[in-house]
């Protein structure tokens, strides 16, 4: 991140202070930017949080999805698109919605709402190449926006601080 504060670190910072016990990632297809923001916020939240993602017209996991975090250590080649219908309501207590190109779904719950619209890289055209640096590119935002959320940030720029 280049120091500069966009309005995505509230919203993050904001739902770190809520601390739910169970967040949702919506967009439509279930393909790969809510599955990619399920298996990295995995990776990161507490073990007590229950994380899920799923979709208003589930299509299939993106193997570009499974590759670009694959990259990184995290592995949701086990993954499966999932409709909306089968979230258990009652264990979510936020939701993300991903969806920049098309119509997010909506979730009637009662829960705290973000919306950061990310570009769906499964749209990306070229070669394989392009397409999986569209890929990288929203992983890496998504590992920004759901590190805030989920790492102590002001506890590393202190140790930052402290090494220099």
């Amino acid at each position: 991140m280049n120091g500069r504060h966009a309005p995505w670190m509230d919203e993050a910072d904001h739902l770190r202070a809520l601390a739910p016990r169970g967040i949702l990632f919506l967009c439509v297809a279930n393909s790969a930017r809510s599955q990619m923001a399920e298996g990295i916020a995995r990776s990161m939240a507490p073990g007590d949080v229950a994380v899920f993602s799923a979709g208003s017209d589930p299509g299939r996991l993106n193997p570009l999805a499974v590759r670009a975090l694959g990259e990184i250590g995290i592995d949701i080649s086990g993954h499966r698109s999932k409709g909306i219908p089968e979230i258990p309501a009652d264990q979510v207590e936020a939701v993300i919605t991903l969806c920049a190109e098309e119509v997010c779904p909506a979730w009637l719950g009662r829960t705290h709402r973000i919306h950061w619209g990310l570009p769906d890289p499964a749209g990306a055209t070229g070669d394989d190449e392009a397409r999986l640096a569209a890929f990288r590119t929203v992983r890496d935002e998504l590992v920004a926006r759901l590190g805030r959320v989920f790492l102590d940030v002001e506890a590393e720029a202190r140790t930052k601080e402290v090494s220099l």
